[in-house]
């Protein structure tokens, strides 16, 4: 029955999209609208989710078809679907919300975490690669989500200061979780891409940020290539 519902929340997370086309928040949905934000990446780098979209449905489709009673397998089906689920509704609710947005996708960033260190060693290209991907980039999201609303509410550093909080958090975020899962280096690539996607966003215009998400690109490299030296929660 999980590995079912698992497809079915893929399905509608995959197709989400096509109902609901984003572009990124309205900058009129803040206070202090957020037209060019520093904390946010380039736009090329949101073409991830092409990639993070067609993996995890592969992925659930093997998980109904090859692995349906696998206890391995089901280990990470709740979380997952949680979080799909929230993810399936998630776009709809951004046109609308910037503050329910930004506490629904750290919902579906703590289940999708739960899910990947519930994933087992077993099947990496199938289960724990696409599980990882997704989870990496929701980290980076998570933390920019976090930015936006700050600056565009007015509070404290203003966008360029919380542009640095959020890529302190997301970095110190995602360099603790690859630590600890070890081998899993679909999660630090999505967060590499996050930070040379926010570096490139800010190269000639806030060389601060710029370079601290360079900086913080080539410790999340380093963090990576030390968890596949390790085995982490494996």
């Amino acid at each position: 029955m999980k590995a079912a519902l698992l497809a079915v929340a893929a399905l509608l997370f995959a197709a989400a999209p096509l109902a609901v086309p984003f572009q990124g928040f309205d900058p009129e949905l803040f206070p202090i609208p957020q037209d060019d934000p520093p904390v946010q990446p380039a736009g090329y780098a949101f073409a991830i989710w092409g990639p993070i979209y067609l993996w995890l449905l592969v992925s659930a489709g093997v998980g109904l078809v090859r692995r349906a009673e696998a206890p391995d397998w089901d280990a990470p089906r709740w979380p997952l679907i949680g979080s799909l689920v929230i993810g399936a509704a998630w776009l709809g609710i951004a046109q609308a919300s910037a503050i329910w947005a930004t506490v629904l996708i750290w919902a579906m960033l703590l289940l999708a975490l739960m899910a990947l260190f519930r994933t087992p060693a077993r099947d990496p290209w199938l289960l724990r690669g696409p599980v990882a991907l997704y989870a990496g980039w929701l980290t980076a999201a998570s933390w920019v989500s976090v930015g936006l609303l700050g600056a565009g509410y007015g509070i404290g550093p203003g966008a360029t200061g919380w542009a640095i909080l959020a890529l302190v958090g997301a970095l110190a975020t995602a360099a603790t979780v690859q630590l600890r899962i070890g081998r899993a280096p679909f999660y630090g690539a999505a967060a590499i891409w996050a930070l040379i996607g926010v570096a490139v966003a800010n190269t000639g215009t806030a060389s601060g940020v710029a370079l601290l998400a360079a900086a913080g690109a080539l410790a999340m490299a380093a963090a990576t290539l030390r968890g596949l030296r390790g085995t982490g929660a494996e």
